[in-house]
Order: C-alpha cells, then structure tokens, then sequence
C-alpha cells in the first residue's frame, strides 16, 4: 500500500496571532488534493486561532515542541496533553534548532515521543546531520544513533504511526537543497535502519525531507521512492506558496 504524502509547514517564531489566522484562512480556502496529509505547525500563541479557523478544513494543526513532562513547575513549556485539549494533531519533536539552540538531546526526545503517543498526538521526529558531519562522512552514523536513541521507548505499532523528517542542517533556512539524488540516498538509508529495528513496519512510515523546500523543487524531490512528504519552513509562511507544495505532492 502506498504511503500518503505528508506535507507540514513548521512556522517557527513567525506569524502572531493575527498574522497566523490571516494565513490560515486563506489555507481553509485552498485546495488540498485528495490522498494528502496537510499540517501546519504555527507558534504556541497562535494555535488556538489557527485550530478555529482550519477546523474542518483538511489541514491539521500541530505544536512545534513539548517538554518531556505532563505537567508542573516547568515555566515556558508546552504540554503534549495540554497541546491535544487544545485542537492539535501533530507535535514536532527533535527539530534541529531545538537541538542547537535548547540544548535537545536524543534521550530527551526519546521521552518526548512516548509522551506525544500517551496524550493522542502523532509525532514528527526531525532528525539531520550538520554540513561538519556530512563533510566527515558521519551521515549514517549520525542518522542512526537519533534513530536508535530517540526510538528506544516506542513499540512497533507506534512506529507504523509516526513520521521522521530527514532535515540536513546544512540546508535548513541557508538556501542550499540536497540534490533530489542525495535526499533518496539518505532516506534509503533511514528506511533500511527501520526495516532492522521493525521489519516490514518501516514500509509505512512516512519520511519527509526538510531543508529549503520551496514550490520549485518540491515536485522532484517528492518524486522519490523513499520520500513521503515535505516538512517545509519558510516556503509555508504564505499560503500561496504552500498550497503550490502541497499541490506538488
């Protein structure tokens, strides 16, 4: 059976409150194309408008992180349980500038993820090597201990749930996209690490690329065998120009 494309906008720290439901309106208006997973990932300030306006529409919302906790003294966090009672479907976990910048480990995202299962979201676990790595021939090295590391407390029937997001550093906000050729490679190489620790589990999880994703390459790279999706950052802040990705899956 094929996967179903997935096809997520993370906005980061971009588009307020008012600014976010200026876009999501014009996303409710839209078209998603039939056989397409729509999700977008808006700052935790704007979901609550963002889950009113695309309520009902066929695209999801998500929250961009949350803490490895359901609750308590924990100021400044997300809550995966609190992020479900709030409308959304999705939660992203393990992005890389949450690794950068917030000091995000594997252990920590290992947590993340069994929480994210245990509160009815569906997890999007970002994993990537920084250009040094890449550069060191550490690729495969890399990608797998996030995988084996950040997977460790989940069961099989949740991996066929949850989706990876292969997002080279290198390439996240600079520009710079893997040739449709290399992003192939690295996605085969994630799904043969799956088929080792799931078997045929891994032939449904979807594995989205992520790294200046814009409408102009998007269908090629979408074309590949092993990439079900996009996780699109600055190319999703306009609804015309995510709709224009997500018309190419």
């Amino acid at each position: 059976m094929a996967r179903r494309p997935f096809i997520a906008g993370n906005w980061k720290l971009n588009l307020g409150p008012q600014a976010a439901a200026e876009v999501a309106r014009e996303l409710a208006q839209g078209t998603v194309p039939d056989g397409v997973t729509v999700a977008v990932f808006p700052t935790a300030l704007s979901i609550a408008g963002a889950v009113d306006i695309l309520r009902g529409s066929r695209i999801d919302v998500g929250v961009q992180d949350v803490a490895a906790v359901a609750s308590g003294a924990y100021t400044g966090a997300n809550s995966a349980p609190m992020a479900k009672e709030a409308g959304c479907a999705y939660a992203l976990v393990g992005h890389s500038e949450r690794r950068q910048y917030f000091g995000e480990t594997d252990e920590a995202c290992a947590t993340k993820l069994s929480l994210v299962f245990e509160s009815g979201l569906l997890p999007i676990y970002a994993i990537g090597e920084t250009l040094e790595e890449r550069e060191a021939d550490k690729v495969t090295e890399v990608l797998h201990h996030q995988l084996e590391v950040g997977l460790s407390k989940l069961q099989d029937d949740q991996l066929g749930a949850l989706t990876i997001a292969y997002e080279p550093v290198w390439a996240i906000g600079t520009g710079k996209v893997a040739t449709p050729d290399i992003a192939q490679a690295t996605h085969a190489t994630i799904r043969a690490w799956l088929r080792t620790r799931a078997g045929a589990v891994a032939d449904d999880i979807r594995i989205q690329y992520g790294g200046s994703v814009k409408p102009g390459n998007a269908a090629e790279l979408l074309a590949q065998p092993d990439i079900d999706g996009a996780l699109v950052g600055g190319a999703s802040l306009t609804a015309e120009s995510f709709l224009a990705i997500v018309a190419a899956a």
